[in-house]
């Protein structure tokens, strides 16, 4: 066996045109597949940057709630009752809101604004700069640094601007693990002055953090919240609840899926017609392998060898050059989104071994059914 799959690479390597085709086309589908799918996560991983960034066990939110940018704020009579509920250690309510912000040239710029309970503060960011108790100052806020922060101009301590014809001072500079989807700079403050710096509806509360004793209590409080006629979901079901919404309740999922399944479409068509012509062009010497004596089941081996050889160097040469390229555009560009993750790869890997299989079964069907004589008789 050992000698027939020798045989099987040498064959393979030989016409270097059409082994060069071959990795080419499998290079270009897994570069493609690859890119889509992990700017995909790169999305849904932003968007769900508000839900990392706080680190709360449990969000209690109005059940028509799709993301964290389009809040429903809640009367004050549900906080009150979700801090009442059996197995909560405490509850504290959270703004979340857009505005507008002047800077000192003259330029507005959106933010959004993220207020933490003033007793708490719980969800605050990691500062780099500056003393979490100076956001209790009057006008304190904290910028967040991220890709985002450009916008403000670079913002230090002691930067001033204009909110909603309040005065707003930045008191420190903080860093959280994911930033934010649309481009848009945060600011953190306490969450008396955000209702008190942004114009808001009778209602203010955005989102309720919880704190369950345990991990058990988690379901009792989802039921009791759900009979106030709200919902409650861990963390993880919050995320993936933001995901569902961008894949299935906007464009974006259809688009990406379409494009993966282009990328893969052209893989297969360009990689399926180079092993054929390869097989067609090889078919004397597998005849005349046959002739000699190598079984059908050997030859089958072979192009299997062949075929699966092809995709994993076209698949390795794929994943490659996609990282590089979204390496160069992070550095390039900061809030580039794309996350290459192992389910991204997974998936492009069977992806890939789909394109050998269809592209071996062509290549079998052909060679099984060639007979030695009509290779010597031609």
């Amino acid at each position: 066996m050992k000698g027939i799959l020798k045989l099987a690479f040498k064959l393979l390597v030989n016409d270097k045109g059409k082994y060069a085709a071959l990795l080419v086309g499998i290079t270009f589908a897994v570069f493609l597949m690859v890119q889509m799918t992990s700017i995909f996560s790169g999305i849904l991983a932003k968007a769900s940057s508000t839900v990392i960034n706080l680190g709360a066990k449990v969000w209690v939110l109005d059940p028509a709630v799709n993301n964290v940018a389009n809040s429903i704020p809640m009367p004050d009579y549900v906080l009150n009752a979700v801090r009442s509920i059996d197995g909560v250690e405490y509850a504290v309510p959270m703004y979340s809101g857009g505005a507008l912000v002047k800077l000192k040239n003259g330029v507005f710029q959106s933010v959004t604004i993220l207020g933490l309970d003033d007793n708490s503060l719980v969800g605050r960011p990691e500062l780099i700069e500056g003393e979490i108790e100076d956001i209790y100052a009057e006008n304190a806020f904290i910028v967040v640094d991220d890709a985002e922060i450009a916008k403000l101009e670079n913002p230090g301590i002691g930067t001033e601007f204009e909110l909603n014809d309040h005065r707003g001072v930045i008191v420190g500079i903080a860093k959280v693990a994911s930033s934010g989807l649309f481009g848009i700079p945060t600011l953190y403050t306490t969450y008396s002055k955000a209702i008190q710096y942004i114009p808001s509806t009778r209602f203010t509360i955005a989102f309720i953090l919880v704190e369950p004793k345990s991990s058990d209590a988690i379901p009792h409080i989802q039921h009791q919240v759900k009979r106030l006629g709200y919902e409650a979901l861990t963390e993880e079901e919050f995320m993936q609840k933001i995901s569902n919404y961008y894949k299935y309740k906007t464009g974006l999922g259809t688009n990406i899926f379409i494009m993966t399944i282009v990328s893969f479409l052209v893989g297969l068509s360009i990689s399926g017609q180079t092993f054929y012509t390869f097989i067609l062009e090889n078919l004397e010497k597998f005849g005349a392998l046959k002739a000699i004596g190598i079984k059908g089941k050997e030859l089958v081996y072979m192009i299997l060898f062949q075929a699966g050889l092809t995709a994993v160097i076209g698949y390795g040469l794929g994943v490659g050059f996609c990282t590089l390229i979204i390496t160069i555009a992070k550095l390039k560009v900061p809030d580039y989104s794309a996350n290459i993750t192992f389910t991204t790869l997974g998936f492009a890997f069977v992806m890939v071994l789909i394109i050998a299989g269809i592209s071996s079964y062509i290549g079998i069907r052909k060679v099984l059914k060639i007979e030695p004589f009509d290779i010597f008789r031609s």
